[in-house]
Order: C-alpha cells, then sequence, then structure tokens
C-alpha cells in the first residue's frame, strides 16, 4: 500500500505538502512531509494527516510511532514522546549495565528507555512502571519483544517486593519541569502531552525526591539510581540524591542538551526489607 500511496503523489504534490508544514512552523518540513507520505494508506488519510499536523498534533502522535535508539517505538496520542536528549540517559545507564542485570525503569511512559537498554545491553530483567493507563499500554507493546514486565501504578508502589536489594540499575525520566513553566513548553508538549508527564511541582524536583527517598530500598549493593534532569536543575538534583545515602556524578551531554545525575550505592543491604 505505501508504494501505491508513493505512486500517487507527484513532487509537485509533495512540494505543496512541504510549503503547508513549513507555513505553520514546521522546521523539518521535508522530512516530515516524507513520512506523513509514507504512512498514509489513502490520498484521504494523507490530507487528514497533513491538516492534523498543520493544526499542531505531535507528528509522532500522527503516525503512531517514535524513532528512539533506532527503535521505532509505538506511540499513542496523549502519552509522553521519548525525547532524542533521552538517549543521553540510556547511553549512561547501558554504561554501568551488564548481560542479565535487573533494571528499572521508573515513569517509563512508552518503554522507550527499557527497550532501548535491551537492545544495547542484550538479555536483561525488565521492569517498568507509569501512573498512566494509556502510557502502559504502549510500554507493554514496546518492550514484550525484549520480555519486558510493565506495571500500572506510582513509581515502586507496583514492583513485585522481591526486587528489595536487588536492582543493579533504577533509570526514572521523572517529570522536572516547575509547574510555573508548563505554560512556557511549546504547544505540542503542554497542549497534546499529559500534564503528569511533563509537571514536576514547583521547583520541578518533587517527583525526583520521591524516587531518591525509596532508591535504597530497591538497589542492590553498587547499584546505581540515573535522573534525567535539565542542567540548571542538576545542582539540586544531585543533592537530593546525596541526602538519601547515595554518591552523585552529574553528567551532560552538550551534543543533545542532556543532563543525568547518577547515584550511587555504596551501602550494605538493606536487611530489614529482605
Amino acid at each position: 500500500m505505501e508504494k501505491q500511496i508513493h505512486n500517487y503523489i507527484d513532487k509537485k504534490t509533495e512540494e505543496i505538502i512541504i510549503k503547508k508544514l513549513r507555513t505553520a512552523g514546521c522546521v523539518f518540513a521535508e522530512n516530515e512531509a516524507r513520512l506523513l507520505i509514507s504512512e498514509a494508506q489513502t490520498l484521504d488519510k494523507l490530507t487528514d494527516m497533513v491538516e492534523q499536523r498543520v493544526t499542531g498534533l505531535p507528528l509522532e502522535h500522527i503516525i503512531g510511532w517514535a524513532d528512539f535508539c533506532g527503535i521505532r517505538i509505538e506511540v499513542e496520542q496523549g502519552v509522553f514522546i521519548p525525547r532524542p536528549r533521552t538517549e543521553f540517559l540510556v547511553k549512561q545507564a547501558a554504561f554501568l549495565a551488564t548481560p542479565g542485570s535487573i533494571i528499572v525503569d521508573l515513569c517509563c511512559g512508552t518503554g522507550a528507555v527499557g527497550a532501548a537498554l535491551a537492545k544495547v545491553i542484550g538479555p536483561i530483567e525488565l521492569y517498568a512502571t507509569d501512573i498512566d493507563p494509556t502510557s502502559v499500554k504502549c510500554a507493554r507493546q514496546n518492550t514484550t519483544f525484549f520480555g519486558g514486565n510493565v506495571y500500572e501504578g506510582d513509581l515502586y508502589h507496583p514492583l513485585p517486593s522481591a526486587l528489595h536489594n536487588r536492582v543493579d540499575v533504577l533509570v526514572a525520566n521523572a517529570p522536572y519541569v516547575p509547574t510555573d513553566s508548563i505554560e512556557l513548553l511549546p504547544q505540542e508538549a503542554r497542549k497534546y502531552e499529559k500534564r503528569v508527564a511533563l509537571d514536576g511541582g514547583m521547583e520541578g524536583l518533587d517527583v525526583q525526591k520521591r524516587v531518591a527517598s525509596e532508591a535504597l530500598i530497591w538497589l542492590a549493593p553498587r547499584g546505581y539510581l540515573l535522573v534525567e534532569t535539565s542542567q540548571k536543575q542538576a545542582f539540586q538534583t544531585a543533592e537530593i540524591l546525596a541526602q538519601n545515602g547515595l554518591i552523585p556524578k552529574v553528567t551532560h551531554c552538550v551534543e543533545l542538551d542532556a543532563t543525568v545525575v547518577i547515584g550511587t550505592r555504596i551501602s550494605r543491604v538493606n536487611k530489614a526489607c529482605k
């Protein structure tokens, strides 16, 4: 069907689509036009998809997937779209894990981070949680191939207690946008992604504090907690991890404008949690 649609779309029509997208403010209009054309099953569907994009609906919500670490991640409308900068979180976590590691992805969204880690590292024992039912549905679809265990619920709450003191790597791309800054986000985020996936409280640190406060219950000795944050908030995030018994280290990628704070557990196992 894809080839048939391509046969219908001549260069002039493609240029018209590109112009419409560019006029609507799409920076990568040429690439988006090609993606819309390749994903449309009929000419009517293509017209509808272009109009949706012109009105501001995110491209990933229209075509139903996002490219993340070379993986096609399924994305339903309303779900937080995995950002390119979060590939840095994957890279940092991959340095610290080995095949067979137990990895937990909190606030997993589409499950993109867990899926990417499984692809990069090899066989891992993967667990993920999210409070949003639609995100959980996506995460289950995206991690099934890798044997992911995805739970619906608030942070650690739905995880099996058998994971206490056994998790090698905890990753958390928790919401870290300050509440008053939500209105400053691009329209694609503030209008089409659920607020629960964006709002980190007044300072943007509320969820990070909750993640760090229970980390020692779950982490194995020499386990790691990795938290994506902003460069501006990095010092505060590092302080939060330190206050909760972790040795923090701030890492930054200029190319992706990405910041990850890594907390290392060096204390002994909490026997009360066995």
